[in-house]
């Protein structure tokens, strides 16, 4: 899977689930996916909170890409601060935010790689991450090419990918390989946030503001197998 920062319970679910879970550095970053962004609430709704990325070519890879200069981290903590210090979680989740933030590496890929590891660390999830550029493979393969390699390479007899991959990739070609494939598609997952108008699919940040750790790893498993 691609990093993504703070993502919603979906990712961890699926980083949770496996024994390995392996990591996209050496694709090409998208501006149009949520590498570096994400949804929290808001005053009168959602708003996004985002890691801004210097400018340079939209061919580079996810580790070619740098975060601005210009990235306010305070500011950043401020807005998570304003609009959350009255969670019930506040004080936990807003220090585990503040290590995430002041990370110094300025390498998107590190940048949100740790943010992963913060997170998993945070919830004990105990989930081998690897990097997908450390794996001897082809890496110039592209899509399900690539994933079959990866899988064959950390001799998986098992692969499980996001709901979304269910349009991409073909279980009868995985089966060929010796490899079952399965996707995980996430329950609806509720809880109480400060107004009755709840606010679906959120970062990770607003399910850790609201939750205790007891309570998220409870939803961990909060998703079937197709």
């Amino acid at each position: 899977m691609q990093p993504y920062f703070c993502p919603y319970i979906g990712y961890w679910q699926l980083l949770n689930a496996v024994d390995k879970y392996v990591v996209y550095d050496n694709i090409q970053y998208s501006k149009k996916g949520w590498i570096n962004r994400n949804m929290i609430l808001a005053n009168n709704g959602t708003s996004h909170i985002s890691i801004p990325i210097k400018k340079d070519s939209d061919y580079l890879d996810i580790r070619d890409r740098f975060v601005s200069g210009n990235l306010d981290k305070s500011k950043l903590l401020n807005q998570i601060r304003t609009i959350y210090k009255n969670a019930p979680h506040f004080k936990d989740a807003f220090e585990l935010m503040r290590r995430i933030l002041l990370f110094e590496d300025d390498n998107l890929f590190s940048y949100i790689y740790n943010s992963i590891k913060e997170i998993c660390s945070y919830l004990s999830i105990n989930t081998e991450l690897i990097v997908s550029s450390t794996i001897e493979i082809d890496h110039s393969l592209k899509g399900e090419k690539k994933v079959l390699s990866i899988c064959k390479k950390l001799m998986a007899d098992t692969y499980y990918n996001a709901i979304g991959g269910i349009e991409l990739y073909d279980k009868d070609l995985f089966k060929k390989e010796h490899i079952d494939l399965f996707f995980v598609k996430t329950q609806p997952v509720f809880y109480k946030q400060f107004s009755s108008d709840f606010r679906q699919n959120l970062s990770i940040i607003d399910v850790l503001m609201f939750n205790s750790v007891e309570e998220v790893q409870l939803m961990l498993s909060k998703y079937e197998l197709l």
